[in-house]
């Protein structure tokens, strides 16, 4: 699914430049959920914004989905983030005017050639979205009239909608108390299990990188370290 090789990320130039990519591999299977964690400043959502193509890398290689991904242009890569990547940040990005329908609908409207649907059925993949998170009865209600953790539900929604082979979740419970965090949580352990999703998840929480199969540790621009999660319990995952 994604294969990364001898990356590095460089921002300035002379004494002014900051390597906040020194050389990073890895690889994450389809199917797979992976944690990226680390401190701040350790490379972590720099690595994220590449494997979500909202960057590119200095160097190195990104074959997302067997196909190289390193050397595209804006407009190549707003093309592949269409098709294949699904965003979950931590500030939700709702569009405050905007019923939770009508956010989920949003990125359908910017599809393009044969996934493109035509408006009423891209409603309806709007609505199986929101029931899918448990908001079928909030369709029609605005951020402001949500919870942060129906707020972040309607952003799983809208991630999902145009059927993404990866999604990649930006510290998904950082805004969210325990209780609204944990059922976040419980969504995105479900949606993996039971559709298979790849999930690729930044966070600073140990407790949350732990329920991934797999956590990588960054720090100073490299992985520092990698843990396999997956012979733990299903009470320490997440009690999935």
């Amino acid at each position: 699914m994604i294969s990364i090789q001898n990356m590095t990320k460089v921002y300035g130039m002379g004494d002014a430049a900051v390597h906040a990519l020194a050389g990073v591999s890895l690889e994450v299977a389809k199917g797979e959920w992976v944690a990226i964690t680390g401190p701040s400043g350790s490379g972590k959502s720099t690595l994220m914004h590449i494997i979500g193509c909202l960057d590119s890398p200095t160097s190195g290689a990104y074959r997302l989905n067997g196909v190289e991904v390193s050397g595209m242009d804006d407009t190549q890569l707003a093309t592949v983030r269409n098709r294949e990547i699904g965003f979950v940040f931590q500030s939700f990005n709702l569009l405050s005017r905007v019923d939770a329908l009508q956010q989920v609908m949003l990125p359908l409207q910017y599809q393009r050639g044969e996934k493109r649907l035509p408006r009423g059925e891209r409603a309806k993949r709007a609505r199986e979205m929101l029931e899918l998170v448990g908001l079928g009865d909030r369709t029609h209600h605005r951020p402001t009239e949500l919870s942060g953790g129906q707020q972040q539900r309607v952003a799983i929604a809208r991630a999902l909608a145009q059927q993404p082979s990866i999604v990649l979740a930006d510290e998904p419970t950082g805004n969210l108390d325990t209780k609204s965090g944990a059922e976040v949580m419980e969504i995105l352990h479900r949606l993996h299990r039971e559709q298979g999703l790849t999930v690729v998840m930044v966070t600073h929480d140990p407790k949350i990188a732990a329920q991934a199969q797999r956590a990588i540790y960054m720090q100073d621009g490299l992985v520092a370290e990698a843990a396999d999660n997956s012979s733990l319990s299903g009470e320490k995952q997440g009690g999935v």
